[in-house]
């Protein structure tokens, strides 16, 4: 078997505004439905007090420091960094019909340093967040007026930066609504089903709208979705356990389905009447869900077990209330670890769609030290990153066909989930903790030299080996 990447792999990391970028109200910028989440995307949002920062105020200061950031992603030879363009940056309430020109004029910065270092811009247009002025008096995504609205901003951009960038996503974890309502889709925390599959509906039509005006803006451009991609595997081989992680898995590629098929799965009609669902489709509608993505795109962390137990689900022991697998260690936080999972996922998605798949998250959260010499030992994500790779090496070999890797994220941010800085997934370690406390100052990891040989080689480092399952 080869054991390098294609020529035209496309390396990296990735990023997101609300997460890295900081400056929250600097030139023009209105608040978004993420500076709200002060606790983070699993917490309900809090009012903000007058005059108090909280940690995403400043994050990375990303904003301010992207000069000396971008020189040390092309010191380790980025290919492509994947960030998303804060919304409320271009249209600061969201309805407006003029645009931010100093909003404009930071991503104009943005991405000119990028392309000064052949660092192709993988650009999100939302990531976790859309203006908070439309989620507090429209309603968010529930109300289908935001499809007009998220359209101007789509449009905006491609015109903008339609000779600067060439990839695309839509919608972030564009399934991770379904359990976070507030942060995505502008609806309070507790929403209902049917609230919450109507607003999903509208984003997944404004998501194919916005598809094909890239298509006609920048014809020579690549625009994809984005779903948190979880492999289920049952838990016994139990047909009802077999049966329940169908269902599960059917819960997020039913997002997949819609994008890349241009139509609602025949399995959702079951799910909807289950649930009490009725959507409001319009004929239109179904004309534009036509207009499918390119690519598909999606984050990968880690895999689960489903059970038809009961019994099962209340010893899960993390966060996500997951179903444990026996035969995985985990992270600090409870996700666990399954770098065969991405070879089984990736080959998966490539039998059903026959679309080429882009890995544009995939990392691991640890507390990382500074040792007394000044060195950052994170031999532990070196394992991660390694063992995740070699499987995506695994299933281009079985045929899928892989556009790129962007690591989760490329240096320390603020995590979406909890919103702690202690959560560290970057090859570049930033100075700054959980209190808002440090310098900010920049520190080379020693997974950054690893990830660069990765890079300069294409893949021939990589050491065979699943060192993580037992």
């Amino acid at each position: 078997m080869k054991k390098t990447f294609p020529t035209d792999f496309l390396w990296g990391g990735a990023v997101a505004a609300n997460q890295v970028e900081g400056a929250f109200n600097v030139a023009g910028k209105g608040l978004s439905t993420s500076d709200y989440q002060t606790r983070g995307l699993l917490y309900p949002p809090t009012e903000r007090a007058a005059g108090e920062l909280y940690i995403k105020d400043v994050a990375s200061d990303f904003y301010h420091r992207y000069p000396e950031d971008i020189a040390l992603f092309a010191e380790m030879g980025f290919k492509t960094l994947r960030t998303s363009i804060a919304w409320t940056r271009i249209y600061p309430n969201g309805d407006e019909t003029t645009p931010n020109e100093a909003g404009l004029a930071f991503y104009d910065a943005l991405f000119d340093e990028m392309l000064k270092y052949n660092i192709q811009p993988l650009i999100t247009l939302s990531h976790y967040e859309m203006p908070y002025h439309l989620a507090k008096n429209l309603g968010g995504w529930g109300n289908r007026q935001t499809i007009t609205f998220f359209e101007r901003y789509a449009t905006t951009v491609f015109e903008r930066y339609q000779h600067k960038v060439k990839w695309w996503l839509t919608f972030n974890e564009i399934n991770a609504a379904l359990f976070a309502h507030f942060g995505p889709l502008g609806l309070p925390e507790g929403s209902s089903p049917q609230e919450v599959y109507q607003a999903v509906h509208h984003q997944l039509v404004a998501s194919a709208r916005v598809v094909k005006a890239c298509h006609r803006i920048i014809p020579d451009a690549k625009i994809g979705n984005m779903v948190a991609a979880m492999p289920q595997y049952p838990l016994t081989c139990h047909p009802d356990d077999v049966l329940e992680a169908q269902r599960k898995e059917r819960e997020w590629l039913f997002f997949f389905d819609v994008q890349a098929r241009g139509e609602y799965p025949s399995f959702m009609v079951r799910h909807f009447e289950q649930q009490n669902v009725l959507l409001e489709i319009t004929h239109q509608d179904r004309e534009d869900l036509r207009e499918t993505v390119d690519f598909l795109s999606f984050s990968y962390y880690m895999s689960s077990c489903a059970s038809a137990d009961p019994e099962q689900h209340k010893v899960t022991g993390n966060i996500l209330n997951l179903i444990t697998n026996p035969h995985l260690k985990a992270s600090e936080w409870g996700w666990q670890i399954d770098p065969a999972g991405i070879r089984y996922l990736l080959n998966m998605l490539w039998d059903r769609y026959q679309k080429p798949l882009f890995i544009v998250e995939n990392g691991l959260g640890a507390k990382d030290r500074i040792e007394e010499d000044g060195s950052i030992r994170d031999d532990y994500r070196i394992a991660y990153l390694n063992d995740h790779l070699v499987q995506v090496r695994e299933a281009i070999a079985d045929g899928a066909q892989v556009l790129g890797y962007t690591s989760w994220g490329a240096i320390d941010l603020v995590s979406a989930s909890t919103a702690e800085m202690s959560k560290r997934y970057g090859y570049i370690y930033v100075d700054r903790d959980d209190r808002g406390q440090g310098t900010l100052q920049r520190h080379r990891k020693q997974s950054f030299g690893w990830y660069q040989q990765v890079i300069a080689s294409a893949g021939a480092n990589l050491v065979q080996g699943d060192k993580n399952a037992q």
